[in-house]
């Protein structure tokens, strides 16, 4: 009963279905418990507590950037609240407000120098929590310490609570390459049905999938970190599925005279069991990859060879040469998803 109660959270295809609200909860929930603790033993300037919880974890949702970003931004926070306190006691000691007004110019300066290139959200959040804990120096020491302990709490917790119930990045690496293998599956069906590659329902798939190539490369870095498939690994499936859709739209293009019923039929005939190969092999990935069922993609395929060095006589022949390519280049992607589902599949 209970794990079907807790099916929703505990399935990866719901869990990514429903990231959003699932990371909303998180830091509502995470919030509600900085809230509770500093009003619970009433430390003063306890708002800044939530602040950070905001901060550090409010805009990571996949649980391969949480590590590093976290890190980075407790980091940035700690500096500027240490500087912070610092120019608070330089100016309660002596006392002179344009030497705390410099030197506050000069380390927000410095912060902003380091604020472009590497590390930059680093920097620039040193600079902002320097005038958190410190306003203009005039501060005093005890609310600066004060602050400095609120945002210690806020980072804690904020870490805390991103490791609860984490959002990995590659099931919506995982999850959009099965989408992006379907669109390639109905483009590749439109092409030999002979359907019209000029048509608005075409153009809207081709457009998916370009969208959808730029979002799996974003995710690439993440899902590196969290399942330890190497950046080159995953680089060779991102350049078959780019292969794939470059050749989908060759052969579009390509593609002999679909106003002549006898030259379609000699083509549906000529290259059967390609169409037939290549259709299986991408929805079987589409369907591995959603499901977990890895076992499919293990499964032998005979391909018909393919030479470069052929000599091409028409256009039905260099459609074929294009399509035995295509085939190749799935079987080679599906063999990359084999070899790497151990990683992958959690």
């Amino acid at each position: 009963m209970l794990r079907r109660l807790l099916r929703p959270l505990l399935d990866p295809y719901r869990r990514y279905r429903h990231a959003r609200v699932i990371h909303a909860i998180r830091v509502s929930l995470g919030l509600l418990a900085t809230i509770l603790l500093t009003t619970g033993i009433h430390l003063p300037h306890g708002e800044w507590a939530s602040v950070t919880m905001l901060v550090v974890i409010g805009g990571l949702q996949h649980h391969g950037n949480i590590g590093k970003k976290a890190a980075e931004r407790a980091i940035g926070t700690l500096l500027g609240a240490g500087v912070g306190l610092a120019l608070v006691m330089q100016q309660a000691w002596l006392g002179m407000p344009w030497l705390t007004y410099f030197l506050m110019s000069l380390v927000c300066g410095f912060f902003s120098y380091h604020a472009i290139g590497k590390g930059g959200y680093t920097a620039l959040l040193a600079g902002i929590t320097v005038f958190i804990v410190a306003g203009h120096g005039d501060n005093p020491v005890t609310d600066g310490l004060w602050r400095g302990v609120d945002i210690l709490i806020g980072i804690t917790l904020a870490l805390a609570f991103s490791f609860a119930l984490p959002l990995y990045a590659v099931y919506s690496w995982r999850y959009n390459l099965a989408d992006a293998l379907r669109d390639c599956a109905k483009v590749y069906g439109r092409i030999i049905d002979g359907q019209a590659v000029t048509a608005d329902e075409h153009l809207e798939v081709m457009t998916r999938l370009n969208k959808a190539m730029i979002q799996l490369r974003s995710l690439m870095p993440s899902v590196s970190k969290e399942v330890k498939i190497s950046m080159t690994e995953l680089d060779a499936i991102q350049r078959n599925l780019r292969l794939c859709v470059s050749t989908l739209e060759l052969l579009g293009n390509i593609r002999p005279d679909t106003s002549d019923p006898e030259a379609m039929a000699h083509l549906q005939t000529a290259l059967k069991a390609e169409h037939r190969q290549i259709r299986v092999q991408l929805i079987g990935m589409a369907r591995a990859l959603k499901s977990g069922a890895t076992l499919r993609l293990s499964r032998p395929v005979a391909l018909a060879e393919a030479s470069l060095d052929a000599p091409i006589y028409s256009a039905l022949d260099g459609y074929r040469m294009l399509t035995l390519q295509l085939a190749a280049n799935v079987a080679q992607m599906r063999e990359r998803l084999a070899r790497t589902a151990t990683h992958w599949n959690i």
